[in-house]
């Protein structure tokens, strides 16, 4: 073999390896009892839907992102219910997305603790500590009303650099789209979207992970709505 396809393979398995694991993403949805059965189910086949967006799934594939789905509700109870998934195929996203949508529901009729759901994502991003960029994805319908607060938890996911990002489902008149920007988002790129209540929930949780998967160039204002 000649030096010049020593060197091109070098370059061709050594930029390969360099691209290795860019984006860990946490999906953090919320089950509380403020969440009917309908209302679970639409956020799972809509964040299934949504994986599967021709955008999302070329961004994880060229990042070779690592991906996971965390059950989240009051104090203590906060489940990691899909491991761990990497991507570097069409079919492991299709596999990803099938996982989600087939995913059971955990708990029901608990309170909304949302910085317990941050210390469950923190505990998971552990186990994907090489991954380049580290993103949680928090999805509610309420504010946090048990257990630490999530801007306690700011300075540790800051160390980390971790960004978190939220989607505020919409369902009266308490603003949680303000209270997310005030008090759950952390990072110099994190951002707010709302939805128009669980109905609006397929389609903005669509633009969420197109934004955030493809880290955007251009700077967006950070708290978005329809």
């Amino acid at each position: 073999m000649t030096r010049f396809l020593l060197h091109l393979l070098a370059l061709t398995f050594g930029g390969r390896a360099a691209q290795a694991c860019q984006l860990a993403l946490v999906l953090a949805v919320d089950v509380s009892g403020s969440v009917d059965a309908r209302e679970y189910d639409i956020q799972m086949q809509g964040l299934a839907a949504a994986l599967q967006d021709g955008t999302v799934v070329d961004a994880l594939i060229e990042q070779e992102a690592q991906v996971t789905l965390i059950q989240w509700t009051g104090s203590s109870r906060q489940r990691q219910t899909v491991p761990w998934t990497r991507i570097r195929t069409d079919r492991d996203v299709a596999q990803l997305a099938e996982a989600i949508a087939q995913n059971r529901r955990v708990w029901r009729n608990y309170s909304t603790a949302i910085g317990e759901a941050l210390v469950a994502a923190e505990q998971a991003l552990a186990d994907v500590p090489d991954c380049k960029r580290k993103i949680v994805d928090v999805s509610g319908d309420g504010i946090s009303n048990e257990g630490v607060l999530p801007a306690t938890r700011h300075p540790a996911l800051r160390a980390l650099d971790v960004t978190v990002n939220a989607l505020a489902i919409e369902t009266d008149e308490a603003d949680l789209t303000g209270w997310f920007y005030e008090n759950l988002i952390l990072g110099e790129d994190a951002f707010v979207i709302t939805a128009d209540g669980f109905e609006d929930y397929p389609a903005q949780i669509r633009r969420k992970l197109q934004r955030e998967t493809t880290r955007q160039l251009s700077r967006l204002d950070n708290v978005i709505t329809r």
